[in-house]
């Protein structure tokens, strides 16, 4: 048996761990505060024969009720950030368990363009590569400069290149090809100095209509932050809206020939389908759209579940809610929109110990 010096906790209660505070206790749970303690957890887990979660910050998972019969490992690898200038760009060095949006503001701060769309995004460093985060026309994709992990397969630590990660839209090889394979310890970001927010998105370019000057950088990051704000998708205490994962569902990607069918059918109902430019081919759909043409308006209710009052494609707890209830509303969500649109919403959190 493995000898362990780090401490092992029993029976611990995950639901408040996650923002969606939904979920029952891990069998065995962990902290990780260096990478030698990831090393070791993940011996303590093989050793036993015991299957393995990495938990992060909380904010992209569903929890099942019974739990996780196996160890629950949290990455709190906080190191502080470091940053070295190169080739142009300044990189921004941190641990996989430092708080996303106060690296955000870190990097805002130090007049660093790249991440002030990404402002007030729940979560940790390390979960943002996984599902590629993006938000508001930035993705963390364009400036990733390099993953340093723990493959799980040589338990050596290893550093991936923007290239290896194979970033897609809301993907990446954490969650597709590779998923499992590796525990992220930290992730650098190459920022550029100087340089203008990123203002392609239509609610960003709204909220500073009318100014005669340029917005800085932190007027952007404050701007995005008030938007999150408004729409339930900024952590506000108090707020049962925001007792969320974010958004609960995938924009869809669908061939073109496709969107011009549908979108033909609907504008004879005398509806007007909307859509973006994504891949040579294809058409990106809002999903907030289709829920809500599909009887899933803002605000809708079912017991302790419901949509959010203020973001369509927030599943919220309002309370005292159970994970089997919650995917029970994404079922229903889910079949309705294929029934309507014959488009399969794809899930954006991860789901565990179903």
């Amino acid at each position: 048996m493995v000898s362990i010096s780090m401490l092992i906790r029993e029976q611990v209660h995950l639901a408040p761990l996650t923002t969606l505070g939904v979920g029952g206790p891990a069998r065995y749970f962990a902290e990780a505060y260096t990478e030698e303690d990831v090393v070791e957890a993940v011996e303590f887990a093989r050793s036993r024969d015991l299957p393995l979660f990495v938990l992060g910050g909380g904010s992209n998972v569903v929890i099942a009720d019974r739990g996780f019969s196996g160890l629950v490992l949290k990455i709190a690898i906080g190191n502080p950030t470091r940053s070295v200038t190169t080739q142009g760009r300044v990189v921004f060095i941190t641990g996989a368990g430092y708080d996303w949006d106060r690296f955000v503001a870190q990097t805002v701060e130090a007049d660093c363009a790249g991440l002030e769309c990404l402002s007030g995004i729940p979560g940790t460093v390390g979960g943002t590569p996984i599902q590629n985060v993006g938000a508001y026309g930035q993705e963390v994709s364009e400036t990733i400069q390099q993953v340093r992990v723990l493959d799980l397969q040589s338990m050596q630590i290893r550093t991936l290149s923007n290239v290896d990660c194979r970033f897609a839209y809301r993907s990446s090889i954490f969650n597709t090809s590779e998923r499992g394979r590796y525990v992220i310890l930290q992730v650098s970001f190459a920022l550029r100095q100087g340089s203008k927010p990123t203002l392609r998105y239509a609610d960003l370019q709204q909220f500073f209509a009318g100014r005669s000057s340029e917005p800085t950088l932190t007027e952007a990051r404050d701007a995005v932050r008030e938007i999150r704000r408004r729409k339930a998708m900024l952590i506000v205490p108090g707020d049962e809206d925001s007792h969320s994962v974010g958004s609960f569902f995938k924009n869809p990607i669908v061939p073109h020939d496709f969107f011009e069918q549908l979108s033909a059918r609907l504008l004879s109902a005398g509806l007007q389908l909307p859509s973006y430019p994504a891949t040579d081919g294809f058409r990106k759909l809002p999903a907030a759209w289709l829920l809500e043409h599909a009887g899933f308006t803002k605000g809708y209710s079912k017991g302790r579940i419901g949509i959010s009052r203020k973001h369509a494609l927030a599943i919220v707890n309002r309370g005292g809610a159970t994970a089997a209830e919650i995917i029970a509303l994404k079922d229903e969500v889910q079949s309705r929109v294929m029934e309507r649109f014959g488009i399969a919403l794809e899930p954006e959190p991860l789901f565990v110990g179903f």
